[in-house]
């Protein structure tokens, strides 16, 4: 089990790290008009999410996001993201719902569209006398456009006994 959250945090790192230095620019200076205009700006988004769980107890997922983006470039963006999703148990186990709280790296890595991204964050449990908090860390892969994105991620969650691979689909604009 050791093993696997190791190499589980090896690929969240790896794919942060990507994201981090193969598309750093320089904003000013760079004689490219289309970077050097750039302006920030701010993105709220929100979300219905859906997953298949791999643990023992729950069998699968759903739930909604809200996802506040900050773009520090035409290709890279900050994020927080919460919510709300429920893991459906498996049997007598009792549904697991919960409230995640993530930060986030966006790499927007072909045609200005399709991206990378990895979160970390928390858990907490708020439904059926679950009072547990997990590490959650999540990466995944998507594309977006002015109004939609649709991704897929890997939520890693430590004290759940749950983790999830999800698809998000959400409709986003400007603020």
């Amino acid at each position: 089990m050791k093993r696997m959250i190791n190499l589980k945090g090896l690929l969240l790192s790896g794919m942060m790290m990507l994201g981090m230095t193969a598309f750093a620019q320089k904003i000013e200076g760079t004689n490219n008009p289309a970077i050097d205009n750039y302006s920030q700006s701010y993105r709220l988004g929100f979300a219905v999410n859906g997953g298949v769980t791999t643990g023992d107890y729950f069998n699968w997922a759903l739930g909604g996001d809200v996802r506040f983006q900050y773009d520090l470039t035409k290709k890279t963006s900050l994020t927080l993201t919460t919510g709300f999703t429920n893991l459906f148990g498996d049997g007598d186990i009792k549904d697991l719902g919960f409230i995640p709280a993530k930060a986030g790296f966006k790499a927007f890595v072909w045609e200005d569209q399709f991206y990378v991204l990895g979160e970390v964050g928390a858990g907490f449990a708020v439904t059926n006398n679950y009072d547990q908090t997990t590490f959650i860390w999540a990466p995944g892969i998507g594309y977006a456009t002015d109004i939609i994105d649709i991704s897929v991620r890997y939520e890693g969650m430590n004290d759940f006994h749950a983790d999830q691979i999800a698809l998000r689909l959400a409709y986003g604009f400007k603020l």
